[in-house]
């Protein structure tokens, strides 16, 4: 399938599959969590996001390898795991955004990042958010929810 991105006006290929999306903090704590999972049942879905975090938390020894061999901040597909790909994005501030995902589509990935990161930035710059805190904001949950269907579902 063949979605049309409004920001680009480019069509990308429609990633479709399933995906784990985390921001972990300076402390490897885990800042924001999204996931998409066709698996039916709240226990395979439980059991689904716990593997997720052992996998993503396992590829951050990965991230810091990478981060120092390159100069640019989305650092593509840093490990694997099965049938998931790990990919990164290291903000300026070294927090670490983290997708697993089972379709590679790396522009999709690194245009999901980007903007994610913009929205990083301005709750980052909230004078009501404290820094390596879980991000409890609606506003920030809704918006990544709408990036997360524009470029990885």
């Amino acid at each position: 399938a063949v979605v049309s991105t409004q920001s680009t006006g480019r069509s990308l290929t429609n990633m479709s599959g399933n995906y784990y999306f985390v921001i972990v903090g300076h402390h490897d704590n885990p800042i924001y969590e999204q996931e998409h999972c066709s698996r039916d049942g709240q226990s395979k879905k439980d059991d689904y996001r716990d593997l997720c975090q052992f996998v993503a938390h396992a590829s951050l020894d990965m991230i810091g390898e990478h981060m120092w061999t390159t100069n640019s901040m989305y650092l593509k597909i840093v490990d694997k795991f099965n049938d998931w790909n790990v990919s990164a994005f290291v903000t300026a501030g070294k927090q670490r955004l983290i997708i697993l995902h089972d379709i590679k589509n790396e522009d999709s990935i690194r245009q999901f990042f980007q903007e994610v990161y913009e929205l990083y930035i301005r709750t980052a710059m909230n004078p009501f958010y404290e820094p390596n805190t879980p991000i409890q904001s609606q506003a920030f949950h809704q918006k990544v929810k709408v990036l997360c269907r524009r470029y990885l579902i």
